[in-house]
């Protein structure tokens, strides 16, 4: 951790308006984002977002300094983020299939993607495909925790990952066959 941050922090626990403000800013649009990724509602994700900050605000005595800073924030992001999913809709529909693997298999191009292409992908999983692939890709999670988490088993957790990647797929090389089709004509 640097000296500037760990200067923030301080001054954060002090409850420095200056501070928090600095914090804020430097981590206002990573933190935004992971919300994103588990909200598709824009304004859900802003509401979170905000939830969560002033969580890290008032719970910044917590963080004693063991870990990333970034990491401690963006565990607070990802757990009020599913604290809203739960209120909001059943995770726990899920269907069990045996844990197999899917080939890896590449879209030519897949690598220029942006964020709101990435997102755009996100956005077209259904719901307890696009969390459990966020807390295994995302926030590198293990299935055992994302079990504990969700109140799943793990391999509801596994099949939920492999549906995931099977439907990013299904998506990433449907766009392609259009681009495809839109440079020929």
């Amino acid at each position: 951790m640097t000296l500037h941050l760990e200067h923030i922090i301080t001054n954060c626990k002090n409850q420095d308006p200056e501070a928090q403000k600095m914090l804020y800013n430097e981590y206002k649009d990573q933190m935004y984002a992971v919300c994103l990724r588990y909200l598709k509602s824009p304004q859900d994700a802003e509401d979170i977002f905000i939830e969560a900050f002033y969580k890290i605000f008032t719970k910044i005595d917590h963080f004693k300094g063991e870990g990333s800073f970034e990491g401690w924030m963006r565990r607070i992001m990802v757990n009020e983020s599913l604290m809203f999913l739960r209120k909001k809709t059943n995770l726990h529909m899920t269907v069990e299939l045996p844990a197999t693997d899917i080939a890896d298999t590449a879209v030519e191009g897949e690598e220029n993607f942006n964020f709101d292409e990435i997102m755009a992908v996100l956005d077209e999983l259904p719901l307890g495909y696009r969390t459990v692939f966020n807390l295994y890709v995302f926030e590198d999670f293990k299935h055992r925790e994302i079990a504990e988490l969700l109140g799943i088993s793990i391999n509801t957790s596994k099949s939920q990952l492999i549906l995931a990647k099977k439907k990013i797929l299904d998506i990433l090389k449907k766009k392609e066959n259009l681009i495809y089709k839109l440079n020929r004509s």
